[in-house]
C-alpha cells in the first residue's frame, strides 16, 4: 500500500507554480535538483504506482474526518471553491493534495455545473518527477467519487524545455569554470618561467668577471749596456 500522507512520499508532488595570483577559483554555482525526469513518459508508463493510479479507481475527500457529516460537506464544498481539496484512492491509501484553479469566470479547475450533485475537478501538479493530471468527480452528498491520473504532456513539454535549458546552463558555467582554472594555470606557468629566468640572470651578474688572458708575473729581461769605444785623445 502506497501512503502519499506521510512526509518521504509528499515530497515527489510538487504544484506548478577577485581571487589571488596562485588561489585556486572556486566555483560559485549550484546545481539547482531538477522538476521532472528526463523521460517522464517512460516512467509513467513503467512505473507500478502510476500504473494503478491511471486506472479509474474509487475515491473519498479525507477533510475533516473527525466532523459531522453535515460539516464536512460543507467544508468540501468550501474547499472546492478555494481551488484546493484532499482526496485519497481507497483501492491503494494513496492521498493526494489537490489544487485548482477556480473562479465564478473558471471552471477548468472544479465544475458544479457539469452534473448536479457532483463536484468535476482537475488538478495539475508534479507527482514523482512526471507532470500528471487527476480528473474526477466527487459526490457532494456523500463525498466519494472516481477519478484517475493521466500524464499531463502539454506541461511536460514545457518541464522538458526547463530541463533541458537549466542543465545547458549549468553545463556552460562548468565549461567557463574550467576555462578559468585552464587559464589561472598557464598564467602560473608563466609566472614561474619568467621567475626562474630572472633568478638566472640574477646569479650570473653576481658572479666576477673572467679576464680573456690569464695574468702572468712580469718576466726580468736582462739589460744589455754596450761598452763605450775607446775615442782618441786630442791634445
Amino acid at each position: 500500500m502506497h501512503a502519499m500522507s506521510d512526509p518521504a512520499a509528499l515530497a515527489g508532488m510538487l504544484p506548478f507554480d577577485s581571487i589571488g595570483l596562485y588561489e585556486q577559483p572556486k566555483p560559485r554555482f549550484i546545481f539547482k535538483m531538477p522538476r521532472v525526469v528526463p523521460d517522464q513518459k517512460a516512467k509513467f508508463e513503467s512505473d507500478d504506482l502510476f500504473k494503478r493510479l491511471s486506472r479509474e479507481s474509487e475515491v473519498r475527500y479525507t477533510g475533516y474526518r473527525d466532523r459531522p457529516p453535515e460539516e464536512r460537506q460543507m467544508r468540501f464544498t468550501s474547499g472546492c471553491r478555494e481551488g484546493h481539496t484532499e482526496i485519497a484512492f481507497t483501492g491503494t491509501g494513496t492521498n493526494l493534495q489537490l489544487v485548482f484553479d477556480h473562479s465564478p469566470y473558471n471552471n477548468r479547475g472544479c465544475d458544479f455545473q457539469k452534473e448536479s450533485g457532483k463536484a468535476h475537478i482537475v488538478s495539475r501538479f508534479i507527482m514523482n518527477g512526471v507532470c500528471v493530471r487527476w480528473r474526477g468527480w466527487i459526490d457532494l452528498e456523500r463525498l466519494d467519487g472516481a477519478g484517475c491520473l493521466e500524464l499531463d504532456e502539454e506541461r511536460a513539454a514545457i518541464e522538458d524545455a526547463a530541463l533541458r535549458d537549466q542543465i545547458e546552463r549549468y553545463n556552460q558555467r562548468l565549461r567557463d569554470f574550467e576555462d578559468k582554472q585552464r587559464a589561472y594555470r598557464e598564467h602560473g606557468e608563466e609566472l614561474r618561467a619568467h621567475s626562474q629566468v630572472h633568478a638566472q640572470r640574477c646569479h650570473q651578474a653576481r658572479q666576477p668577471p673572467h679576464p680573456s688572458h690569464p695574468a702572468h708575473p712580469h718576466a726580468t729581461h736582462p739589460v744589455h749596456i754596450k761598452p763605450h769605444s775607446q775615442g782618441a785623445l786630442i791634445s
